[in-house]
């Protein structure tokens, strides 16, 4: 199949073409590997240069082949914005595309909706998150264009269950919906040497290290972590607290000497993190956003063999449904807290198994190819 991939060029601090991250470079990257002719178009909010000619590159991708292609829109006056549709619709008259894929946010849905009506093919979505809990959803007419993008979808992939059974239920989704999570790189997040990680991120050796990297902003959930370490870093004298990631000024994390702040970690040096805690933190908030999401976090944790305590909500609910005393109600500084206790007293490592990138998009790629063949 010749497939095109429609995205934005940042996802979760990071760069989807050159730090090859995550479900918006592994869905295309993994789909050309089954040898499929994949292009991928970026849109590029963020750059720090104006808007300009598309930069390109090729990566190597075993049978298959895989072009990417981003357009930078900062700075870009309205007319340039509104121009980007009109440049891929040409790029892709000429690449033929058998199925369009609209992923990353309710633009890159919407414009997979647009496109595929013009080149006369179908196309699907994947959803990584509840799009309803971005901040684009403020803007007039962009959840009615999710919801009609996706209602419309041949095939639309979830992060959870959670987003799978809202899509069916209130979007009405016409098409085949997956639930798929996201995966991780196995081969660097994996269990490793706890004191040599300790060592490389200057962390303490022999006390007990609690902790969690991220966004930490409120809106991601870790107000309740540090209300609750108000009352463990009195209860346990040999925790500390160890946090990696950006914040905001009007909430700073907690100060003290067995606090430990690593700022931004590369994706190698938070698998370190994760290898260096005794337990990490889980936390979501009771929003559109949380009770639909699917944390990356978690399998990555997981897979580095951390024992964790997490919030108590959406996918989280059912993932973790055998080991219930590791979970906290939402927002509750103290059940997070009891939560942290009972790992401390009593630790506790869930068996969950971690299918890699190449298995899911092995399992729904049978799909796509029902979509161009019912076309």
């Amino acid at each position: 199949m010749r497939i095109a991939f429609l995205c934005k060029r940042r996802y979760m601090g990071k760069d989807v073409i050159l730090d090859r991250y995550a479900r918006l470079y592994e869905i295309p990257f993994q789909l050309a590997r089954l040898g499929h002719e994949v292009r991928g178009y970026c849109l590029d909010y963020h750059a720090a240069q104006d808007a300009g000619a598309p930069d390109r590159w090729v990566h190597e991708a075993g049978s298959g082949t895989l072009q990417w292609e981003s357009v930078s829109v900062a700075g870009a006056r309205l007319p340039h914005l509104l121009a980007y549709p009109w440049h891929v619709l040409r790029q892709l008259r000429d690449f033929r595309p058998d199925v369009l894929i609209g992923a990353s946010d309710i633009p890159h849905v919407a414009l997979a909706r647009w496109l595929a009506r013009r080149l006369k093919v179908p196309y699907s979505v994947d959803l990584y998150d509840n799009f309803e809990g971005f901040g684009q959803a403020r803007i007039p007419g962009f959840v009615p264009a999710l919801r009609r993008a996706t209602r419309e979808a041949s095939l639309v992939l979830t992060t959870s269950e959670p987003l799978r059974q809202l899509v069916l239920q209130e979007y009405g989704a016409k098409g085949t919906v997956i639930s798929m999570p996201s995966s991780v790189d196995l081969q660097v997040f994996r269990s490793g040497d706890q004191a040599a990680a300790r060592q490389s991120l200057g962390l303490p050796p022999h006390a007990r290290l609690l902790g969690t990297a991220g966004g930490l902003y409120r809106d991601k959930g870790v107000e309740p972590l540090y209300q609750a370490w108000q009352s463990l870093s009195q209860q346990y004298p040999d925790l500390h607290l160890v946090l990696a990631g950006p914040y905001k000024p009007e909430l700073p994390p907690p100060q003290g000497s067995r606090v430990h702040h690593l700022g931004h970690l590369n994706h190698a040096q938070v698998a370190e993190l994760f290898t260096a805690l005794d337990v990490g933190v889980i936390s979501i908030l009771d929003t559109p956003f949380g009770r639909y999401c699917f944390p990356q976090k978690a399998y990555e944790m997981l897979a580095c063999g951390l024992r964790v305590v997490v919030t108590n909500i959406g996918e989280m609910r059912q993932l973790f449904a055998a080991t219930p005393q590791i979970m906290f109600e939402a927002g509750n500084a103290d059940g997070l807290a009891a939560a942290v206790s009972e790992q401390l007293a009593n630790p506790t490592a869930p068996s969950i198994a971690i299918r890699d990138w190449r298995a899911l998009i092995e399992e729904v790629e049978p799909a796509l190819a029902r979509a161009v063949a019912k076309r």
